[in-house]
């Protein structure tokens, strides 16, 4: 698994990946990427690092983890981590806050609890934990 999770390897295909400019995706670039032509799966790269952001995805994963985010940034970017989850953690931010509260409901280590590491069923986890909060706190805020 910690090879998937360099970029270096595809998780599709298990074939070495190419380390190119993103505008080999996008049109223009955003920086470097790892990138899988045949599963046409990438990942981008910290800046100025090769460290990949997480693992490679394909059109499939890339729509779930933004899904995910959706949900979950309304958590993590938001006080409404200090809502739901009461616990004071001195000197953390809100969304390190809430990436601990996941690893927690997920039951996976914080070291690798982060979206980017996911796969489609761990993006699906996310969304049906946090949608029903955000329901629930948008349901709250209107009455």
């Amino acid at each position: 698994m910690d090879e998937l999770l360099t970029g270096k390897i595809c998780p599709y295909c298990g074939k070495p990946t190419e380390f190119v400019d993103s505008s080999v995706i996008y049109g223009r670039s955003y920086g470097m990427i790892y990138l899988c032509r045949d599963c046409r799966a990438y990942v981008g790269v910290h800046k100025g690092t090769d460290q990949a952001l997480g693992r490679l995805a394909n059109a499939e994963l890339r729509e779930a983890k933004k899904e995910a985010h959706f949900y979950f940034d309304q958590i993590a970017k938001t006080n409404l981590i200090n809502k739901i989850w009461k616990k004071h953690i001195p000197n953390t931010s809100n969304r390190n806050k809430a990436y601990l509260w996941l690893s927690i409901q997920l039951g996976v280590p914080r070291e690798v609890c982060h979206i980017g590491m996911f796969d489609v069923e761990d993006c699906k986890r996310v969304v049906e934990l946090c949608k029903p909060i955000i329901e629930e706190y948008g349901n709250k805020k209107s009455n």
